[in-house]
């Protein structure tokens, strides 16, 4: 497990208030997330609607379906399925730093969205970059001897015979 890292929490929190307009309530990065509401209210943000229903207060059985019901919204915006932290990461606090790199793949996913016009989080997206060569140029290499397959001056191994077998002088 990656150790924590309280300056990416920060820039994380920081990021989810710039991008809600609303301040955060005070407390610890995991007490602030661990409910859901904000994390759904993000998703709606990010997708209006995407979220439907968000349960503000109850059970801890029903807080943890607003955490899944985050999951299952960012994963349909894009963030990769192997990013996106397990709900016992947040809720329990079994794996703090899952949830915060899941929160940045999604600040980096937002990029990818020419709709979202909010702050960006985490470093810019690469775009692609599609190369095309011309037959000459893809065998241009051909001529030159590849030093990795082994060049050795003529030597080979005849007469060496199985393996496993000693050498007649």
């Amino acid at each position: 497990m990656a150790p924590r890292n309280k300056q990416q929490e920060q820039e994380v929190l920081d990021w989810i208030a710039a991008v809600l307009g609303e301040k955060l309530p005070p407390g610890a990065y995991e007490d602030v997330l661990k409910d859901g509401v904000i994390l759904c209210k993000l998703a709606n943000k990010l997708t209006p609607g995407s979220v439907k229903k968000i349960q503000e207060r109850g059970t801890n059985f029903q807080l943890m379906e607003n955490v899944q019901r985050f999951q299952a919204a960012i994963k349909k915006y894009g963030v990769p399925e192997e990013e996106i932290f397990q709900t016992a990461d947040l809720f329990e606090r079994r794996n703090i730093p899952q949830v915060t790199l899941c929160l940045y793949s999604l600040g980096r996913i937002t990029q990818k969205h020419p709709e979202y016009t909010g702050p960006a989080l985490g470093p810019k997206m690469a775009d692609k970059n599609e190369r095309t060569f011309t037959e000459e140029q893809l065998r241009a290499h051909e001529g030159e001897l590849n030093l990795q397959m082994g060049y050795n001056k003529g030597a080979s191994q005849a007469g060496v015979g199985a393996f496993g077998n000693t050498r007649h002088m």
